[in-house]
């Protein structure tokens, strides 16, 4: 039986970590460009998944109501790239235009923290922000607040990037957390995995490796 729990929402952001995309998809859709669409961000840490073990119903409405937070470039009201509000995809499934109007109804009625729209009045006016300012837009962008533990792992996982025998990876983690690392070896050995049974739970042969519980090879 086919999983109906494998869909999630993306984000794509720009070098100062403000999104410029806001799409939905299942397996490794976010890491991948088809012809037409908007070009992915050259480094894959700014590939950010947003929520994930969503039905195909519930990612169109997160998608949705991202994009409708942030807003679209091309009819003037955002920083998104986005052409359309959501809700729409190739896999033959498309929401009707009064529900998403309902939906965008639903979450304009929504009463955004003082913060909140601090950080996306300043996005949208293209400053450059600090640090401390960039990690309210990530708490904003996922609603997580990720462990010093986890942070270290994405700091590591640019470890090897500028080796161009290396490949990209996408583990999942016991916590929900997902990171993009490119090199399994050095990254397993700064943080004490052993690559071996990383590969194990790539190929299936085993379920998890400590609080790794899936790895997907993206390129």
């Amino acid at each position: 039986m086919v999983n109906p729990y494998r869909f999630y929402t993306y984000a794509y952001l720009r070098e100062d970590r403000t999104p410029y995309y806001i799409g939905k998809g299942k397996g490794n859709r976010a890491y991948r460009k088809y012809k037409g669409e908007i070009k992915l961000p050259s480094d894959k840490s700014r590939i950010v998944i947003l929520k994930q073990n969503l039905t195909e119903e519930e990612a169109f409405k997160h998608e949705i109501y991202m994009i409708n937070v942030f807003g679209r470039k091309n009819n003037g009201n955002g920083i998104l790239r986005n052409l359309t509000d959501g809700g729409e995809g190739n896999s033959g499934w498309k929401m009707s235009d009064e529900t998403k109007q309902k939906i965008g109804k639903i979450h304009k009625g929504k009463k955004l923290s003082k913060e909140h729209k601090d950080i996306i009045i300043n996005s949208r006016k293209g400053r450059v922000n600090s640090k401390e300012h960039n990690e309210l837009i990530a708490k904003a962008i996922t609603g997580i607040t990720r462990s010093k533990e986890t942070r270290d792992k994405i700091r590591k996982s640019k470890i090897g990037a500028n080796n161009p025998k290396s490949n990209w990876w996408k583990l999942t983690f016991l916590s929900g957390d997902v990171i993009t690392i490119c090199g399994i070896s050095n990254w397993a050995k700064e943080n004490n995995y052993e690559p071996s049974n990383i590969h194990h739970v790539y190929t299936k042969k085993q379920k998890r490796h400590k609080d790794i519980i899936s790895v997907e090879k993206l390129s």
